[in-house]
């Protein structure tokens, strides 16, 4: 965090909106970009993680000569902190139609030195110069209409057998930045009756209305409550390693995200992501492995 050089600032692609803001970089030198983490993207406390790899993600959309995420792959090594940080970057290697680079957000610690937190290896393109052709099986998660899912942001909440409301639990400050409708069919554990399924499925958006883009689906895979909720275990269940597929540019309108989890051992789980756009497609995937609390 020494390096002296006029800053710039790195223009957000779509509009001034609340994500843009939180995840803009300052370009210090090549290769070195100061942000400044909001806590309003903050879950139990801590930063939300795909939050932070938006973030790098438009480090190294600068740094890069392709400006749209392939794969994004990240291990977050130590809980970061709102406030201020740096994000280092370097360029692996620039092809024609791929271009890879690593990169790391550093924080300073009380003493005053750089503690790595996260560390990327992503690959970055143009989605737009991608062929059309598509040969899938996947389907679209079946979700209720959005009037028929519930969100934090629901002042009546979620309606318990009595006909009473009862609040969404598990609130934390991201909850105010996102659209988010979650199905009821995997909301029992804000009831008190988790189904004992790893499921979490929701529409999801932007709560000022920021359409999506290649980089907030860098945010959309880890933004749902987890689906250790679920299989009944409560409380903050960080994030290890975390690997993004960007497939194709996101349509306008809200998206639908489906994630699962097969295999709860040795207090890890995995949680394997979906998101759909409102055109129907596939338009990320992601892999991640969390650590739990048993007990």
């Amino acid at each position: 965090m020494r390096e002296a050089a006029t800053a710039t600032a790195v223009r957000a692609t779509i509009g001034d909106s609340e994500f843009d803001r939180d995840t803009a970089v300052t370009r210090r030198v090549p290769g070195v970009y100061d942000v400044g983490l909001s806590a309003g993207w903050t879950v139990f406390g801590a930063v939300n993680g795909g939050y932070l790899l938006a973030v790098l993600g438009r480090a190294l959309a600068d740094a890069l000569p392709h400006s749209d995420p392939f794969t994004v792959s990240a291990h977050y090594l130590t809980a970061c902190r709102p406030g201020p940080a740096v994000v280092r970057t370097d360029v692996v290697r620039t092809g024609r139609t791929l271009s890879t680079g690593q990169a790391s957000l550093l924080q300073c610690d009380e003493d005053g030195n750089e503690v790595e937190r996260i560390r990327v290896l992503a690959s970055y393109g143009d989605l737009d110069a991608l062929p059309d052709d598509v040969r899938t099986t996947a389907q679209p998660p079946a979700i209720p209409p959005i009037d028929q899912c519930f969100g934090p942001q629901d002042a009546a909440g979620v309606p318990l057998p009595s006909g009473d409301p009862a609040p969404v639990a598990g609130s934390s400050a991201i909850t105010g930045r996102l659209t988010l409708k979650l199905d009821p069919a995997t909301l029992g554990w804000a009831l008190g009756s988790p189904s004992g399924k790893g499921e979490m499925r929701a529409w999801f958006g932007l709560a000022d209305g920021r359409d999506a883009d290649p980089l907030s689906l860098l945010l959309t895979v880890d933004a749902l409550p987890p689906t250790a909720f679920e299989l009944g275990l409560e409380g903050w269940v960080p994030t290890v390693e975390l690997t993004v597929h960007v497939r194709c540019r996101p349509a306008p309108g809200p998206l639908r995200v489906s994630i699962t989890t097969r295999n709860l051992a040795g207090g890890f789980l995995e949680e394997d992501a979906e998101v759909w756009d409102s055109a129907g497609r596939l338009v990320a995937q992601s892999r991640q492995l969390a650590r739990v609390r048993l007990g």
